[in-house]
């Protein structure tokens, strides 16, 4: 195969992979052994950054992007007229191995279009994975895309060689996935899911009896939902993450805004533009979730289907809840601290780690970080100088936008419009 040849495949392959979000390194620690390449401690992926602030990338591709499912929204299904092209095995290998001895990656991103089946994919991809391992003595970051449907035995093949795995459940709901993908089953996106979390479950377990036992998908897994495409909202976007949060201990749910690719007229037509902001404001709900003790019925219920674009979630809620402030800072525990409208866990942790030492006024917590535009209307401290007035959430919320400057105001008004 000549050196323009693979150029080309990796052109084509590379930009049909920029569709997928769900890719992320964070939780691996598989160290370099035996004078291999590479070390997925800390590692990263497509210009990400890691705890200690270090830029790192990784290789994304697709194995190829011939299709057999005709899914409405993807641009690599098998009625869309575009240029096609399949890797080699060996191919991809060569790529991860050439790339990273020039320093260009530090890892891995490896998905595929369906082509023939289900398990004859997955056995290709899961064939990059153990070359690299055992052949290459590759000891970096590899995260493999779980093709719906693969068998088990491959499955748990799969979580030897990689540190994450993760399968797109692509449409939040069933109903939605039928109308877009019918040849789709939600079934067959399930039964890998199920079958990585047992197989983590149990490597874990033998671990801790056999030391000598390998790892398995160290990084845990993930999935990614497209947002936009069928009409779900915010309510039933959310609550399919917390079910499968609780369901398949999924380290993330990433959200992908639909880019309209296509002119069918069960889909945003093109030109429709991206919804960014919505996106933001579902990441900001799962990080809600995830880290600051809230429950989704509190965020979004049968009252509250949609997530304000104008404000982040935290304080949607928080105006929403007026009957639970002002928190004192200095009194109050850290469930309530982190639900006062600008305090991050960051911010939250300095000021229970303060407080032991003095009471805390505001130019205490304006030197903590606390964001005191929003944060000033929730909370009191040592200090006679309080937001005293009796305002209502309206009030408060329109005194905060005043003074509040965001990347996403020029697309607000749009996106506004797309739910009236």
């Amino acid at each position: 195969m000549s050196f323009e040849r693979v150029q080309e495949k990796l052109n084509i392959l590379a930009d049909a992979a920029k569709y997928d979000v769900s890719c992320s390194s964070s939780g691996s620690n598989r160290t370099n052994t035996n004078k291999g390449l590479g070390n997925a401690s800390n590692s990263g992926i497509c210009h990400t950054y890691t705890e200690d602030g270090r830029c790192v990338s990784l290789l994304k591709i697709l194995l190829t992007n011939h299709c057999i499912f005709d899914c409405a929204y993807c641009v690599t299904r098998k009625s869309n007229d575009i240029k096609r092209a399949a890797f080699q095995v060996q191919e991809v290998v060569d790529l991860t191995i050439n790339f990273y001895r020039r320093n260009y990656i530090e890892g891995l991103f490896l998905s595929s279009g369906i082509f023939k089946s289900a398990d004859y994919t997955m056995e290709r991809l899961v064939s990059v994975a153990k070359k690299l391992r055992l052949e290459e003595n590759f000891n970096g970051y590899i995260h493999l895309k779980s093709i719906p449907g693969a068998s088990d035995e491959l499955m748990r093949e799969a979580g030897l060689y990689a540190d994450r795995l993760s399968v797109n459940i692509e449409i939040p709901t069933e109903q939605g996935l039928k109308l877009l993908a019918p040849d789709k089953n939600r079934a067959d996106f399930i039964k890998p899911m199920e079958k990585v979390k047992n197989e983590i479950i149990q490597y874990k377990s033998e671990k801790k009896l056999i030391k000598s036992t390998p790892k398995y998908a160290p990084a845990g897994q993930s999935t990614q939902m497209i947002v936009g495409a069928s009409g779900e909202n915010d309510m039933q976007i959310m609550y399919t993450s917390n079910y499968f949060y609780k369901n398949f201990n999924l380290k993330r749910v990433y959200y992908s805004g639909y880019v309209p690719i296509s002119y069918d007229t069960r889909l945003p037509q093109i030109g429709t533009p991206v919804p960014m902001l919505r996106e933001n404001r579902l990441y900001q709900t799962d990080w809600l979730l995830r880290f600051y003790g809230f429950n989704i019925e509190e965020i979004l219920n049968e009252q509250h289907q949609h997530l304000d674009l104008d404000i982040d979630p935290k304080l949607g809620w928080a105006l929403r809840n007026l009957h639970e402030f002002p928190v004192d800072v200095n009194k109050a525990d850290k469930r309530m601290l982190a639900r006062i409208p600008g305090l991050g866990m960051k911010s939250v942790f300095k000021i229970l780690h303060a407080r032991r030492y003095r009471q805390l006024n505001w130019d205490h917590l304006k030197a903590i970080g606390v964001s005191l535009n929003r944060a000033q209307y929730f909370l009191i401290c040592a200090s006679n100088k309080f937001e005293t007035r009796d305002l209502t959430a309206e009030k408060i919320k329109g005194l905060i936008l005043q003074n509040t400057k965001s990347k996403y105001t020029s697309m607000l008004s749009n996106q506004l419009n797309l739910f009236g």
